[in-house]
């Protein structure tokens, strides 16, 4: 498969990913934790990346450089789902506090302070308010973010290609 339409599969996967959580968080009525927030920008960050390197049809060095781009958005993503992932294994009496909604802080905190906060994550972080199949909803966006990792290191070090025009 050429690296133009496994990009766009991961921007569609990526964009169906954010899909579903803005209908959690809009039709379910889930309020993002900080964390969760920090998630979609992963997502968004490689979706951006994939359908960059869709539209550009990289081959060679530049299929490996949008691998690199895509391997780092997508672990940092998978950073803040293991932050919180983390907080939700910890004992109840080692749960930080809860703190004001992202909307909330972003009216009132400058912005590294807010950023500062969702780095270190809070009580609501480790909440655990929904499961499908035994895994909550940062156990599932690091399964998916760690796809993404793989699928970039395997761009970044997969052999070259031969030009269509030659291996006719």
């Amino acid at each position: 498969m050429n690296s133009r339409a496994v990009f766009f599969l991961i921007f569609l996967l990526c964009a169906g990913l954010l899909g579903v959580a803005f209908y959690m968080e809009h039709v379910m009525g889930l309020e993002p934790c900080p964390l969760c927030w920090l998630q979609r920008f992963g997502f968004m960050a490689a979706g951006t990346v994939s359908l960059l390197a869709a539209l550009h049809g990289p081959h060679g060095f530049g299929a490996r450089i949008y691998g690199v781009l895509l391997s780092v958005s997508a672990g940092a993503g998978l950073a803040m789902a293991g932050r919180q992932l983390w907080l939700q294994s910890l004992p109840a009496d080692q749960v930080p506090a809860c703190g004001p909604s992202v909307d909330y802080m972003l009216d009132v905190l400058p912005w590294m302070e807010v950023l500062t906060t969702a780095l270190k994550g809070t009580g609501d972080c480790a909440e655990v308010t929904w499961r499908f199949l035994g895994l909550s909803i940062p156990g599932w966006t690091a399964i998916f973010f760690s796809l993404l990792v793989i699928v970039g290191l395997v761009m970044l070090f997969r052999p070259p290609r031969k030009p269509e025009w030659i291996q006719g």
